[in-house]
């Protein structure tokens, strides 16, 4: 038996791909867009989580719903501008490279959370700030809404 994609082309005669510099530009140009907007969203959302949370429940639940979006949001900030740097250079992130950020990521979020919570023990406000982690961690349902989903 022989495999196929999806063109009925056998599989065994696969070439990898090779864009063209012009190619390659675009593709660069559209990721870090989608990077940008993609953040862009994500502090949208969380000034609207600290700001919702700060009318409906004052100052602590503010900071509380800043603490949880920035948990999650300088990582990624961090993770997106390393990104941005390897796509911008000669050398195109590798795999391994995306799979520590990921790591990195999860990892600082969980330790800003479990400082916060051993710091903050007399003033989190948790609903406030799961408000603040969610909204940064679901704010590209905002860009879904815009229709400007990378």
């Amino acid at each position: 038996m022989v495999l196929s994609n999806r063109f009925g082309h056998p599989l065994d005669d696969c070439q990898p791909i090779r864009l063209t510099q012009k190619e390659r530009a675009i593709v660069t140009r559209r990721a870090s867009h989608g990077l940008l907007w993609t953040l862009g969203a994500q502090a949208v959302v969380a000034l609207a989580a600290i700001a919702i949370s700060g009318l409906l429940a004052g100052w602590y639940a503010a900071v509380s719903a800043f603490v949880g979006a920035a948990a999650y949001f300088v990582p990624n900030l961090l993770f997106a501008l390393r990104l941005l740097v390897g796509i911008m250079g000669k050398r195109t992130p590798s795999p391994a490279m995306f799979f520590w950020g990921e790591a990195f990521k999860l990892l600082t979020a969980l330790a800003i959370l479990g400082l916060a919570a051993w710091l903050g023990q007399s003033w989190i406000v948790w609903p406030a700030l799961l408000a603040g982690l969610f909204g940064v961690l679901k704010g590209y349902v905002l860009l879904l809404a815009l229709r400007k989903l990378p």
